[in-house]
């Protein structure tokens, strides 16, 4: 798919990216098109693919805490289940699920940062619920796959 959008050889590519943004995301895409790497801001679109793999690693660090949350409250509360929770919990698994199916290199990184994740859930979930952190074991009473898992829910 080739956007034909105005544009711009007068000013450098770096200050275009200070002024305007999209029109220097479009330049860069267009002057990768056309082989002109030499015209390429290259210093700040580093920048900006770092940035993508820290927004990928931040996404699947958010989606994994939420959905360990609400897995330990529907464990641990199940006098107070909701449909909400349960929205939740499959929403945040079909996130996981599409960034894996997107990207198969960031499955990886959730088995990373899995326990370190699971303990910032126990923390939060113990400030939500009002029940005390040592409530939640200090391991993860669900296993990477069940976490994952569609049809899992913990009893």
């Amino acid at each position: 798919m080739t956007t034909k959008l105005p544009i711009t050889e007068s000013k450098p590519n770096s200050s275009l990216y200070e002024e305007d943004y999209h029109l220097w995301l479009m330049n860069t895409i267009h002057q990768l098109q056309q082989g002109k790497l030499a015209e390429v801001d290259m210093v700040n679109l580093i920048e900006e693919l770092e940035a993508m793999v820290r927004s990928e690693k931040k996404a699947i660090r958010s989606n994994l805490r939420i959905l360990l949350i609400h897995l330990l409250k529907y464990k641990y509360q199940s006098e107070k289940r909701t449909n909400s929770w349960l929205f939740t919990i499959r929403e945040h698994r079909k996130r996981l699920r599409d960034d894996f199916k997107n990207s198969p290199s960031l499955k990886r990184y959730f088995l990373d940062v899995f326990e370190e994740c699971y303990q910032d859930a126990r923390e939060l979930t113990a400030d939500e619920t009002g029940l005390t952190v040592d409530t939640f074991p200090v391991e993860s009473p669900f296993s990477q796959e069940d976490t994952l898992n569609p049809d899992y829910l913990p009893e």
